[in-house]
């Protein structure tokens, strides 16, 4: 007795024949009126464009790759791929509105992470305006690297230096590049920079690689600015 052939997944004609068979031993079909080639309940499956954007906006949540790949049961490997492909489009750059002549008061604060194991640690400087919440000022780096104090005397951006009161902890660096007349060191008690510890408490929370204790870390350090780069720029309420 013959067994049905199935029908073409391409413009479902059942002129079908059988033509050989896959590297994984599958039975291969071929369609004789569109030429398409197909096999039965295959692994492979095109991921669909709203598929994408719910991983787009897991990662602004505290998931790991592996735990958006169970949850959408995907492949993990194209979820990392997808993902690095992403994060280096994603700008790594402030978008700062146009600001009035007025005082104006910036908020800065540090966080560190490691990137591969703990002894590669990488530091991240926040900068934020006061008044508007924006996120003023951004560097991602080695905290013995030169960069890091290059980085931190371009922070804030233009439209803030000649005139903006800055409030930060007491780690040196800041003293050492913030100019002396319009920097305060301030303990946590005063609330000078509550809005920027607040911020990093978020960042720690939905960013999964820079929560304490975590097992999602990253092991490319360009993954890893990637990521806390998409959040800032793409904050969720």
């Amino acid at each position: 007795m013959s067994t049905a052939l199935p029908i073409c997944p391409n413009c479902q004609s059942d002129a079908v024949m059988k033509n050989g068979r896959t590297r994984h031993q599958k039975q291969n079909y071929k369609c004789r009126d569109c030429g398409r080639q197909f096999v039965e309940d295959p692994q492979w499956r095109m991921i669909s464009e709203e598929t994408k954007g719910i991983i787009d906006r897991l990662l602004l949540e505290k998931l790991s790759l592996a735990g958006i790949a169970r949850a959408l049961e995907i492949s993990e490997l194209w979820v990392q791929q997808y993902v690095n492909a992403k994060y280096q489009q994603v700008e790594q750059e402030v978008q700062v509105r146009p600001k009035p002549k007025r005082r104006l008061t910036v908020q800065m604060d540090e966080l560190w992470s490691f990137v591969g194991n703990r002894g590669n640690k990488q530091w991240v400087w926040l900068a934020l305006d006061a008044q508007t919440r924006e996120i003023v000022g951004v560097h991602i780096g080695n905290l013995r690297s030169g960069s890091a104090k290059l980085a931190l005397q371009s922070m804030p951006p233009p439209v803030y230096r000649p005139c903006a009161v800055v409030y930060s902890d007491f780690w040196s660096a800041y003293a050492e590049v913030l100019p002396s007349k319009r920097h305060y060191a301030v303990g946590k008690e005063t609330g000078k920079t509550s809005y920027i510890e607040r911020f990093n408490c978020t960042l720690r929370q939905r960013v999964s690689r820079l929560v304490r204790k975590s097992l999602s870390f990253s092991k490319k350090l360009e993954n890893h600015i990637g990521a806390i780069w998409l959040f800032i720029s793409c904050p969720v309420d």
